[in-house]
């Protein structure tokens, strides 16, 4: 799914007007309604309390269609317009006169109680279009959303949170209604406190503009994946699904190459080596019997040679920074021409040997979590500057930049791609080494880089979505990660038949 900025977004709303012999009103009345029919089917009780905050602008007039439509389908409703929150619009002023029509009025909502656990703000006060400094009457109003007791929708976007620039206050919002297109700003981890759940509604834009307007920003929801996705043939057998070699492991640290290699092998391609120091070996064969072992070094990887022809290698997990590794390392990278995949101690590696990244692979896939990215690329002042410094970043050195994160963005040159699936139950160590393997394993069977992150990515994120309705957010474990990739395939395999 495209993601585009205020501009495009503003574009699709007028040429939707035009083609659709619409009002901006209609249009209007449109995107409340939906807005409405998710609120009802979500909030069905109707004893629920809305209090609706309003600016004077169109997300203001939204919010006041959609308390004349709750008003309608006789939910108790209580309407604050702020004055300071803007000029009326045009297309306020009749929301408004029929709003009063319905028979609410706009009450400041202060001489009436609500019932704990049964009261829903809506937020309508800013939209997209937000870019000043907050009048301080709309801060007030902000602070009391952002402290009461009460469930918090916004309307389109948090009221208060810029499209552009870094936000420093704005409405907490537990679920954005947002129109259309997800919103950049919404994936940001310095945004994060504002925008905890979505729901992108569909308010039928124009979708020839949509399809032949061009953007460098994507959210890997499951209709993007169904594109990049592939059956395995009927015919195919292990020669033909692809060999991963997995690189790393060292003594106390077994397990992360025990991980990654499973992952790689349970991601469908169809042989899997572990390259590992000698203490491992018996490690990865009990845990891992499916697995070839090669070995090198007592304690720790001390050269890296291998006589096999791997499709696709992941180098990092495990692998600890001692001298003679990291030598080797350095060593490995100066002579490979083999799809690869980065991570763990071979990112550190690399961020102490930055004269290496030159002989990487042509997209060369690497997967740093902040600090790790921050040692690759240095440090950023911002979400937005750290986005133009990963965009800078992998158009040099010609790589795939996956960046771990609550919402991983997989950076390719000047496109950024937002992954939709994952949760906090990834939150646990072993997480990042079950990707690795993953990435490798869809590299091994073919899968252009770009593609092998993206989707890769996306399975890692959907067995924690699937898992913690069974487990828990708390009790997750990497192990589940591969316990549950038979199922995030399924779902996915599922979602491509419906397509």
């Amino acid at each position: 799914m495209k993601i585009f900025n205020t501009e495009n977004i503003r574009q699709a709303d007028n040429i939707t007007i035009s083609a659709q012999n619409l009002t901006s009103y209609e249009l209007m009345e449109r995107a409340a309604n939906e807005a409405f029919l998710w609120i009802k089917k979500h909030f069905p009780d109707k004893e629920t309390t809305f209090h609706v905050f309003c600016g004077q602008g169109n997300n203001g007039g939204d919010g006041l269609v959609i308390a004349r439509l709750l008003h309608k389908d006789h939910y108790p409703v209580k309407v604050d317009v702020i004055e300071a929150a803007g000029k009326p619009s045009d297309d306020f002023k009749m929301a408004l006169k029929n709003l009063i029509e319905s028979g609410i009025e706009d009450n400041k909502g202060d001489s009436y109680s609500y019932e704990k656990g049964k009261l829903i703000y809506i937020d309508a006060l800013f939209g997209i279009g937000f870019n000043r400094e907050l009048p301080e009457a709309v801060k007030t109003v902000i602070e009391k959303i952002n402290s009461c007791e009460g469930y918090v929708l916004s309307i389109d976007t948090p009221s208060g949170l810029f499209m552009d620039r870094p936000t420093t206050i704005a409405v907490k919002s537990d679920y954005v209604l947002t129109f259309q297109f997800p919103k950049l700003s919404f994936f940001l981890p310095g945004n994060s406190a504002f925008v905890d759940k979505i729901a992108i509604l569909d308010i039928g834009l124009d979708k020839n503009f949509i399809a032949n307007t061009p953007t460098h920003h994507y959210y890997t929801d499951r209709k993007e994946i169904a594109h990049r996705f592939r059956h395995v043939k009927p015919h195919a057998h292990k020669g033909t699904q692809g060999h991963a070699f997995i690189i790393g492991g060292s003594y106390g640290k077994i397990g992360a190459v025990c991980l990654s290699a499973k992952a790689a092998l349970k991601s469908g391609c169809g042989l899997v080596t572990a390259y590992l120091p000698k203490c491992g070996y018996e490690v990865i064969q009990s845990y891992f019997p499916e697995a070839m072992a090669v070995t090198d070094g007592d304690t720790h990887i001390q050269k890296i040679s291998f006589d096999g022809q791997p499709k696709a290698i992941g180098l990092g997990p495990g692998i600890g920074q001692h001298p003679e590794t990291q030598q080797a390392v350095l060593n490995f990278l100066k002579l490979q021409t083999k799809p690869l995949v980065i991570d763990a101690d071979a990112l550190n590696i690399l961020a102490q040997n930055k004269e290496a990244l030159q002989y990487l692979p042509e997209n060369t896939i690497l997967t740093p979590h902040p600090k790790e990215l921050e040692r690759l690329m240095g440090s950023w002042n911002n979400d937005f500057d750290k986005l133009d410094k990963m965009k800078a970043f992998s158009t040099r050195y010609g790589v795939v930049l996956v960046a771990k994160d609550a919402h991983t963005l997989i950076v390719y040159r000047e496109s950024v791609y937002v992954n939709a699936t994952g949760n906090a139950a990834l939150a646990t160590g072993g997480s990042g080494d079950c990707l690795t393997g993953i990435i490798t394993g869809l590299l091994a069977q073919g899968y252009p880089p770009a593609d092998a992150a993206i989707v890769g990515v996306y399975l890692h994120g959907l067995t924690a979505d699937i898992g913690v309705k069974e487990t828990g957010t708390q009790a997750f474990t990497a192990s589940d990660i591969l316990h549950y990739l038979g199922k995030a395939y399924l779902k996915i395999e599922s979602e491509c038949r419906q397509k």
